[in-house]
């Protein structure tokens, strides 16, 4: 299996240790797209998007082909969907409609269908990571990550259900976590067993006890190995750039908020004018249209930076935090077997100093045994408990190694769909800034002609 963290080598190669004006690209690299290969992709069209000349590359080719055969080899499908509002006399809710189909043996029927609200889904997340603790598990999205939306607003709720649904999938794309039996119960219980199962479990006490003795782990360590040292040094950095980015893009919304706010102040302006204007009616109303055409394309653009953008960069800032969390219950794993190995040679030291002490000054020797059999009997003790260690010893080195095998496996799979995700992400933020242009500029060139006629009509009338 390839080393995952090479691929983190990568990533600090192209974010580096500085900030984000290293990534400015060169005269070079802004000829062509480079997603990996040797080749860049040609801008042979001025016309052509850059979603265009991607299904155009033999990489894109090559990608398509293999979620073809994903697909086919798939027999798990989760839908999110349909979100429906309830209201009790206790609160107001939200629940969404997950449809499941399978082929697998283990499920009674071939399709499922149940609603579930967002406590549902964390009440899920926490039993995954109860019970697959050295596999990294999805984030959910924030319960507000949209502040400035009413959790009700039909914009709210979209993009809720896109990122459960990007949750969902990454769960069923598992090949670990989409055989969970608290997955199995999440799709196919019926309301009431479904609120009766999660009744059982672990407490709040007993996760806040688990949760305290990972992190004491990261600070107890003393032989974390390298790699995952690589990891967690990568891991913190790529936060870190991420962070600036959320930062940087919330700070353009609230620029283009305002920018709104005063394109929707100046608009009428030129309509009133234009009534008590005949002469420049026409073209006062051109700039007026121009003005309310731009304004809607601003308003477009913030929510689609905050949906498409905004929330892609929160997803990742979430998986940080995953993948922090999974490598700190993996340092407990490890810091479990230390302790075990220390127990047992220490226990192999005593057995060692026994055969060499003069058991007449022993405590039992003082109460009149004889220092021969207290002599045996410590020795028998000993090697009784250095047994029973040897064998929790090789039980703990073996999860250790388990748990090191399964997180690099999950993450050599995340590195990949991040790469991919961001990829497409920055394609999507390019096609979007491309056509927010696009809009604004056929607006004001409309307006040019009406505003060029005014001013021959105006000569002719001086003639």
């Amino acid at each position: 299996m390839a080393d995952p963290l090479s691929a983190a080598a990568a990533e600090r190669e192209l974010f580096g240790d500085e900030d984000f004006e290293d990534l400015s690209p060169s005269s070079d690299q802004l000829n062509s797209i480079n997603l990996g290969s040797d080749d860049g992709i040609p801008l042979d069209s001025e016309n052509s998007t850059t979603a265009d000349l991607l299904e155009g590359s033999g990489i894109r080719n090559l990608e398509l082909e293999d979620e073809q055969m994903d697909n086919e080899t798939k027999d798990l499908f989760i839908v999110v969907d349909n979100p429906e509002k309830h209201v009790t006399t206790m609160e107001s809710y939200i629940t969404f409609k997950i449809t499941t189909k399978t082929t697998r043996c283990d499920f009674d029927n071939h399709e499922y269908s149940v609603r579930r609200r967002y406590n549902d889904f964390l009440w899920l997340r926490q039993r995954l990571e109860e019970t697959q603790p050295s596999h990294l598990i999805p984030p959910l999205p924030e319960k507000h990550s949209l502040r400035r939306l009413d959790r009700f607003s039909p914009e709210f709720l979209k993009n809720r259900e896109k990122a459960l649904q990007k949750f969902m999938s990454r769960l069923e794309d598992h090949p670990v976590l989409s055989f969970n039996e608290h997955l199995k119960v999440f799709l196919t219980a019926k309301q009431f067993e479904f609120q009766a199962y999660k009744k059982q479990g672990s407490g709040f006490i007993s996760r806040t006890a688990d949760s305290l003795r990972n992190l004491s782990a990261s600070y107890m360590m003393k032989n974390r190995s390298p790699e995952f040292t690589m990891l967690q040094e990568y891991i913190q950095t790529f936060g870190e750039k991420l962070g600036t980015m959320d930062r940087i893009q919330q700070r353009l919304v609230k620029e283009q908020m305002e920018y709104v706010t005063e394109l929707n102040e100046i608009g009428p302006v030129f309509t009133l004018w234009s009534n008590s204007e005949d002469e420049l009616s026409t073209a006062l109303t051109a700039v007026a249209h121009s003005i309310e055409t731009c304004c809607n394309a601003v308003q477009e653009s913030i929510s689609e930076t905050e949906g498409e953008f905004g929330q892609s960069l929160k997803e990742y800032i979430l998986y940080v935090e995953a993948v922090k969390a999974v490598l700190r219950r993996r340092d407990a794993m490890q810091m479990e077997y230390e302790l075990a190995a220390e127990e047992l040679q220490k226990k192999k030291d005593e057995k060692e100093a026994v055969k060499i002490s003069d058991p007449s000054f022993s405590f039992g020797s003082l109460l009149g045994k004889d220092p021969s059999e207290v002599k045996q009997g410590k020795r028998e003790k000993l090697e009784q408990q250095i047994e029973e260690l040897a064998k929790e010893v090789e039980r703990l080195n073996d999860r250790t190694v388990c748990a090191d095998s399964d997180l690099k496996a999950d993450m050599e799979r995340w590195h990949k769909f991040k790469r991919k995700d961001f990829r497409d992400l920055f394609i999507k933020m390019a096609d979007k800034q491309i056509s927010f242009y696009e809009k604004s500029l056929k607006a004001w060139e409309d307006a040019i002609p009406l505003i060029q006629n005014t001013e021959q009509e105006t000569k002719k009338e001086e003639d």
